[in-house]
Formats: structure tokens, sequence, C-alpha cells
């Protein structure tokens, strides 16, 4: 196994999108979008159901414990880009926080 800093674990279905299709397909562009990065030490896990199926595709960074929703082709470019790359997570798609739960609108629930 190669070095790395973070670990990517993505949700790829099959409830989270229709048979876990866009999920699969987001995994890979995920992989393409941190291959692309040169010296980028994140490794990427394809998981099966995390158990929340709230507006997937689900990625999980960790040691950081972010969880995003709604990862799309343009999700995945800014997760990479500002949280694996900059160390900045992308707040508008974060939905949970390790130790801290739901954030935002849905903390409540």
């Amino acid at each position: 196994m190669r070095r790395h800093d973070r670990h990517v674990l993505m949700c790829t279905g099959p409830r989270c999108t229709g048979n876990g299709v866009e999920a699969e397909a987001m995994f890979k562009v995920l992989g393409q979008a941190i291959d692309a990065r040169d010296g980028l030490c994140v490794k990427r896990t394809r998981s099966h159901c995390f158990a929340v199926c709230r507006e997937g595709p689900i990625a999980v960074v960790y040691p950081d414990g972010v969880w995003y929703r709604q990862v799309d082709a343009a999700a995945v470019e800014r997760i990479v880009d500002e949280h694996l790359v900059n160390g900045r997570p992308v707040e508008a798609l974060v939905f949970h926080r390790l130790g801290t739960g739901d954030v935002g609108q849905e903390a409540g629930q």
C-alpha cells in the first residue's frame, strides 16, 4: 500500500444512487482527480452503505472525520482541491463531522 495522509471512503451504493451506478462513477472520478495531483498522498476505498442515504453519493475523509453529500463531479474537484490539497473542508457540502454530529440546518434532527 502506498503512503497516504488521508483516506477517502465513498459509498458506492446500491441505495444512495440508482443501483449505485452514479456513485460508482463518482468513485472513479475521485480516483482520477487524486491521481492527477502529483504528490497527493490520499487513499480511496469504495464502501457499501453508510446507512445515512441522505443525498448520496456520500464520501468521508479521514482522519478529519468530515462527511460529504451530493458528491458529483464538481464536488469531487472541490473536495480534492480545497480539502485534500489545501486542507480546508468544503463547508457547503459537509453534513456531518466526527465528534460533533450533523451540521447546519440538520443539527436538530
